[in-house]
């Protein structure tokens, strides 16, 4: 188990204030591992929901204190894991509070642009929200030494650090891992939850943006190249950077007013992800061998 940095201040959330606890984070990221791990601390009876399982989400979603009441009566914390399979979760959590207010409440969703847009508005001013990022250098050097984290840089700028990287040893078995997350995972909340209908542009999209890390992006110049339109493109980053997949970095000058003219640069949040998208895995010695000769 690798302890996350948001671990103890979502542990000292729960135990002290009457707030629901919100974590966002990509699927496969740990978001459910972490919430576990918290909860194995906690003495209370515990109400635990994954809500890709149907017999809850008419419940959730009814707007009945009566039914939502006969769901947890009798429990004192309730985790519901991957809320954004739920219609109107937002109202319904917001119930909850308001009727059970020393009922805990933790919600994880792996899609920030669904599940924020259901819960923001109703929640205003009763949510701590919190997001979960594949593993960083700072929660693996609480377990190694700087020595042991130095060896350990050059696997990651090639696979990654999502949880499920670190628990396999062969090569192979790991780029059929990256492949399969990338296939079922990578792109799934957007097809699903925002209504993008033509996959193969937004998966070509990505693919452009791999390729220039780093780099100022003129979304002009993708629209021409992908034959979509400028705001089409800005649509599909936008998504791309709520699903957890990459992030945008804003230009900095000196001049306020330039700033906010200057193009952004786009990075992925795992390096992993952007070179299966890619499809280039190769090592660092081969990549710096291929950059001199």
């Amino acid at each position: 188990m690798i302890k996350r940095a948001i671990e103890q201040q979502v542990l000292d959330e729960i135990l002290g204030k009457h707030k629901v606890i919100i974590i966002y984070g990509a699927r496969q990221v740990g978001k459910t591992t972490m919430v576990n791990s918290v909860l194995s601390t906690i003495t209370c009876k515990k109400l635990l929901i994954n809500a890709d399982e149907k017999k809850y989400g008419e419940v959730l979603s009814s707007r009945d204190f009566r039914q939502l009441y006969g769901l947890v009566q009798g429990y004192d914390l309730l985790f519901i894991d991957e809320a954004q399979r739920i219609s109107d979760i937002g109202i319904n959590l917001k119930i909850l509070h308001d009727q059970l207010p020393e009922l805990k409440i933790i919600v994880t969703g792996s899609s920030s642009f669904d599940l924020a847009n259901k819960i923001t508005e109703p929640l205003t001013g009763r949510i701590l929200v919190h997001n979960l990022y594949p593993i960083s250098f700072y929660e693996l050097g609480k377990m190694h030494t700087p020595f042991e984290l130095s060896e350990r840089v050059p696997e990651a700028l090639i696979y990654g650090t999502y949880p499920e990287v670190f628990s396999i040893s062969n090569i192979t078995t790991k780029k059929r891992y990256l492949e399969q997350l990338t296939q079922s995972y990578l792109y799934k909340d957007i097809f699903e939850l925002a209504d993008v209908r033509n996959s193969l542009k937004i998966q070509k999209l990505l693919k452009l943006l791999a390729y220039q890390i780093g780099s100022e992006v003129s979304l002009a110049e993708l629209g021409k190249t992908l034959e979509m339109s400028k705001d089409t493109v800005a649509r599909y980053i936008d998504l791309l950077e709520k699903s957890f997949v990459i992030f945008r970095l804003s230009g900095l000058h000196r001049n306020l007013r330039k700033e906010v003219s200057k193009m952004d640069k786009i990075y992925f949040y795992d390096l992993g992800i952007r070179n299966i998208v890619i499809d280039n895995l190769n090592s660092l010695h081969r990549i710096l061998v291929f950059h001199l000769f």
